[in-house]
């Protein structure tokens, strides 16, 4: 299983599956879960900012170290959005790690944005694009805290690949191995203006959803769209 950090994806053409378990993209999963159309991807909040204003009717999630930023509608937060209103309703995400790992994957001819939610339906999605093996994007790898190894993200590539592969998958003690790393710790530590109380948790169910969240290139930005079985 080859694995990159988001710094390291120049170049990197093929399947690429980009993953943020905690929290990115298992909340773009939960916000598909109810009812949103699309979700445009970006590098900054200033970008998310510039998108909202220049598209009336968008809705902002995401956060900044970990904080919502003034100007959001949402934090990066699961159980919030999955608690919402958002039939039909287009939205722009901004995330320290996942949605700035899509930006880099800018070389990809096939492009997923991926949680534990969505594994098998991701799985799947990207053996039927018949593009070989994908590179996962390890999103929680920071250059800034080479210390914290990404245990969540590189789980869910691991359940990911062995969906893809047909290898069987212990879905119970993968929710507990989620639980138990240091990003869950932390995340939850944020509060719960910025972390609902039941988002790791959320975060923790494998196959929640299933259908796959594919990347689109438009003249808008980057569009991920909700691809059903």
């Amino acid at each position: 299983m080859r694995t990159l950090a988001r710094w390291e994806l120049a170049g990197v053409d093929g399947a690429v599956v980009v993953v943020d378990v905690i929290r990115a993209f298992t909340t773009a999963a939960y916000a598909f879960g109810a009812g949103a159309e699309a979700i445009y991807l970006v590098d900054s909040v200033a970008d998310a900012l510039a998108f909202k204003a220049a598209h009336p009717g968008t809705l902002a999630m995401g956060e900044d170290h970990g904080r919502r930023p003034d100007g959001f509608d949402f934090p990066n937060s699961p159980a919030m959005v999955g608690r919402a209103d958002l039939q039909g309703r287009t939205l722009v995400q901004r995330t320290s790690a996942g949605t700035r790992g899509v930006v880099a994957a800018q070389d990809a001819n096939g492009l997923w944005a991926a949680s534990l939610a969505v594994a098998s339906a991701t799985a799947a999605a990207v053996r039927n694009a018949e593009l070989g093996a994908p590179t996962y994007v390890i999103t929680g790898l920071m250059d800034h805290r080479p210390e914290r190894g990404a245990a969540d993200d590189v789980l869910t590539a691991e359940v990911i690949e062995a969906r893809r592969v047909g290898d069987p998958v212990d879905t119970a003690a993968v929710a507990a191995a989620l639980l138990a790393t240091d990003e869950a710790t932390l995340t939850l530590a944020l509060g719960p203006e910025h972390c609902d109380p039941d988002d790791i948790e959320l975060a923790s169910r494998v196959d929640e959803f299933d259908f796959a969240m594919e990347v689109e290139r438009t003249v808008d930005g980057l569009r991920l769209v909700r691809i059903d079985p």
